[in-house]
């Protein structure tokens, strides 16, 4: 894993606070929880009450549309925290959270979360800077919705998760369980069939290669040279 993939755990031990019973603290009163591949975690218009830290597996953040069709808004995978927005507003979720893959995560009430804010002063600071990061990654897509093509889109999203999530070999990079095509165009708003065509391309220029189970970069400065001459529109 890059280093950027976690972040915040530089200054703070975040996995020991979330989980001391995974790493044999007495503080047994924290519990964690599996679900199934597809399992909901929760969906929107649940109480908003609890806080989840990933320890193992992938989640997908999303929403509905007018239509009732799910939107996929974030993947979340392994050290990330989602269901924040339970500290700052009392009420319903806005979002639903569904389990990618076999996932383990650990909960904790917003009460218990407020009380280990206040043990841990650092963790005031993570939570800051965890809602900051999704504010700017959200506008920063938006952005990207109105000033950039459907290629680029999708050409950013990859060097982004290879930022986060990816593994450098040599002058490579792997992503190892990759996200679906499906989740690709969600994230990007553009089809399925734009996702194929664009990964299909840029495979063919040897940028890059992929199979069902990761994502190899073959060529980064190519895939960000690219990213940047594209079209303003699409």
């Amino acid at each position: 894993m890059t280093t950027q993939a976690f972040w915040y755990l530089e200054n703070i031990d975040v996995v020991h606070i979330f989980c001391p019973r995974k790493m044999h603290s007495a503080h047994n009163h924290l519990h964690h929880r599996r679900f199934k591949k597809g399992e909901y975690i929760y969906l929107q218009d649940d109480e908003a009450d609890k806080v989840y830290l990933i320890t193992e597996g992938r989640v997908r953040i999303g929403t509905y549309s007018d239509k009732g069709k799910e939107i996929t808004k974030a993947i979340l995978a392994r050290g990330e925290v989602f269901g924040e927005l339970a500290l700052i507003a009392d009420g319903k979720r806005r979002e639903l959270a569904c389990a990618l893959a076999a996932t383990s995560v650990c909960v904790l009430t917003a009460g218990e979360m407020r009380q280990l804010m206040r043990e841990h002063k650092g963790l005031n600071m993570f939570i800051m800077r965890l809602m900051g990061s999704r504010l700017l990654e959200m506008e920063g897509r938006l952005e990207s919705l109105v000033f950039k093509d459907s290629r680029s889109r999708i050409q950013e999203l990859i060097i982004d998760i290879a930022m986060k999530r990816g593994q450098r070999v040599g002058h490579e990079f792997v992503i190892r369980n990759f996200i679906t095509h499906k989740d690709i165009a969600s994230l990007t708003a553009t089809s399925r069939q734009t996702v194929t065509a664009v990964l299909n391309e840029l495979r063919n220029q040897n940028i890059i290669a992929f199979n069902r189970k990761q994502l190899l970069i073959r060529d980064m400065p190519r895939l960000k040279g690219e990213t940047g001459q594209a079209g303003q529109t699409g």
